[in-house]
């Protein structure tokens, strides 16, 4: 007789909770590879980026990963396994 196996189907919400918290965990490694870019551009001169557009990448990359982490933090919902304490 076969065995009877467990649904493997996730409810929805907790799918997309668990999908939240990996695209945040993966925010630090987007970061670093963005801000790796412009170690691969040209160096200044007639066919390279100059310092200060380079300076405006690494702070418009900083100010997108600021706010695509703030949309994730307002997406993540507390665990439901952890209790908060008083005094704390």
């Amino acid at each position: 007789m076969a065995k009877i196996r467990p649904s493997l189907f996730l409810e929805r919400k907790s799918y997309r909770q668990r999908r939240v918290r990996d695209a945040a965990r993966l925010m630090p490694f987007l970061g670093a590879l963005l801000w790796g870019v412009p170690v691969l551009w040209a160096p200044p001169g007639p066919y390279g980026i100059s310092t200060s557009k380079a300076m405006l990448y690494i702070f418009g990359v900083w100010l997108g990963l600021v706010l695509i982490s703030l949309a994730l933090s307002r997406w993540l919902e507390p665990d439901a396994d952890t209790e908060p304490t008083e005094g704390n």
